[in-house]
């Protein structure tokens, strides 16, 4: 049986971070503990980071590993961390929203391409910030499919 790919225990509200590393560490943590990925993927999100920035705009990144990190993915599933308040990215940037993803094969594509088209609707991005409950969430993503 497949997991769900965005799944209550994959959301956390109301996260505060000091910095960029710790906010995408986080967002890896979560896939880790919920069994979508292998330890090891968590520092291929962050040697992603290191080569070109996840940040999307809009207040959103969407870390993920690098290429070679495909055998680190256990099942496809993504993260969704609300930081109100923002993280910096550097170069000016704030995020508000961490998307993580795991892909098994190609599927990251298509989960990618959902999440794109919810993160380019400005009033799902202040919906998704103001969010007080993870349903809520879930069916912002969900309105999608």
């Amino acid at each position: 049986m497949t997991k769900e790919i965005l799944s209550m225990e994959n959301i956390k509200l109301n996260a505060q971070f000091k910095n960029k590393e710790e906010a995408i560490r986080y967002t890896g943590e979560i896939l880790v503990t919920n069994g979508y990925v292998q330890p090891n993927y968590v520092e291929k999100m962050l040697e992603r980071e290191e080569v070109t920035s996840t940040f999307m705009g809009n207040f959103v990144a969407i870390p993920h590993g690098t290429e070679d990190s495909k055998e680190e993915v256990i099942e496809t599933g993504i993260s969704v961390v609300i930081a109100p308040e923002g993280v910096d990215f550097g170069d000016g940037n704030t995020v508000k929203i961490l998307v993580g993803i795991a892909g098994k094969g190609d599927e990251h594509l298509e989960v990618l391409s959902k999440i794109a088209i919810v993160l380019s609707e400005e009033d799902n991005i202040e919906s998704l910030v103001k969010s007080s409950s993870k349903e809520e969430i879930i069916r912002i993503f969900d309105e999608v499919n």
